[in-house]
C-alpha cells in the first residue's frame, strides 16, 4: 500500500505572539450606530468588531483584519441607511404638509 503525501490544511496561530498593534475594532462606532441609526446593521457590526481583538490576540492577523474590514463596512452601511431613511421621512413630511395646504 502506497502512502500519498497530502498537504495538511490546518491553521496555525501564534498563541499570544501578535505582531504589531491590533487593527481598529470599530466597536465604539458600532455601538453608536446601533443606538442612533440602524439596529440590525449596528448589531452585525458589533459582532464583527468584537472579534478583532480576540483574533489578533491569538495571532490570527488576517482574521483580525478581515473582521475589522467587515465591521467598518457594516458601520458605513448603517450610517448610509440612517441618512437615507431620515431624508425619506423628511421629504415625506414636506410633501404631506404641501398636500395639506401648508398649514401646521
Amino acid at each position: 500500500m502506497e502512502v500519498q503525501n497530502q498537504p495538511q490544511h490546518s491553521q496555525q496561530f501564534n498563541s499570544g505572539n501578535a505582531s504589531g498593534p491590533a487593527p481598529k475594532t470599530w466597536l465604539a462606532e458600532s455601538i453608536i450606530v446601533t443606538i442612533l441609526c440602524c439596529q440590525i446593521f449596528g448589531i452585525i457590526a458589533i459582532i464583527y468588531s468584537s472579534q478583532v481583538e480576540s483574533k489578533h490576540r491569538i495571532g490570527d492577523i488576517q482574521g483580525a483584519l478581515d473582521s475589522s474590514r467587515k465591521a467598518k463596512n457594516w458601520v458605513i452601511a448603517a450610517v448610509a441607511t440612517g441618512v437615507v431613511l431620515i431624508a425619506v421621512f423628511f421629504f415625506t413630511g414636506i410633501l404631506a404638509a404641501i398636500a395639506d395646504g401648508g398649514g401646521f
